[in-house]
């Protein structure tokens, strides 16, 4: 999937900011919908996409806990129902809904996100896609430490990298919002929630204006 940073002859630019938490599923859904209408409006648009933190849950432990176990706690008895509809959502896309492995808190994965921002917005946004496939389809604990960006297990053993940039870019984007995933396009329009794809194409429209 391409995100352009550059804006073709012919072709107007749409900025795209989402704020979102690793271990939310319909931000994934929405990820992989958006991702659609990207590659259907690649002859009109380009886009420059941003990952921006949230904090579904900030005072998740850091080590990681039962995946199973947390949310049937955190749900009770509508658990069950919450697994049924987003094992149905998925199935949409083509994907597994895993329950298995562990959860957590999700800080080392924005940080990285931020890494990867770093060394490329194509980058981040793939970053995305691997952390969210892995913690939703593979059973792959969020606070592992990923590959694919250079320097990850060295920003990441140093507690402080990347500390200020996370908390300040969680001031600057997710402050006056209550859940995710959040879109702002082209710093007007907004849109929150996993969407399907005739949405954002909608939006695209609007933002271009």
């Amino acid at each position: 999937m391409a995100q352009s940073v550059s804006s073709s002859a012919g072709k107007k630019l749409i900025r795209i900011d989402v704020s979102s938490d690793t271990v939310c599923p319909w931000c994934f859904v929405g990820k992989r919908n958006l991702d659609k209408a990207i590659a259907s409006s690649k002859d009109q648009y380009d886009f420059e996409i941003r990952w921006h933190p949230f904090f579904l849950n900030p005072s998740a432990p850091k080590e990681g806990v039962n995946k199973k176990d947390f949310y049937e706690n955190k749900f009770g008895s509508q658990n069950q129902g919450i697994i049924a509809r987003m094992t149905e959502v998925f199935r949409g896309l083509g994907l597994e809904y895993n329950m298995s492995g562990l959860t957590g808190n999700t800080l080392d994965s924005h940080r990285l996100l931020y890494l990867a921002g770093q060394q490329g917005l194509d980058k981040q946004h793939n970053l995305a896609e691997e952390l969210f496939l892995g913690y939703f389809t593979q059973g792959k604990y969020i606070g592992d430490k990923k590959v694919g960006v250079e320097g990850a297990a060295e920003f990441l053993d140093d507690p402080n990298s990347g500390l200020n940039e996370v908390h300040e870019e969680l001031k600057k984007y997710s402050a006056n919002i209550s859940g995710v995933p959040h879109f702002v396009l082209n710093g007007k329009h907004e849109l929150s929630g996993g969407q399907p794809p005739e949405v954002y194409l909608r939006a695209f429209q609007v933002a271009a204006n």
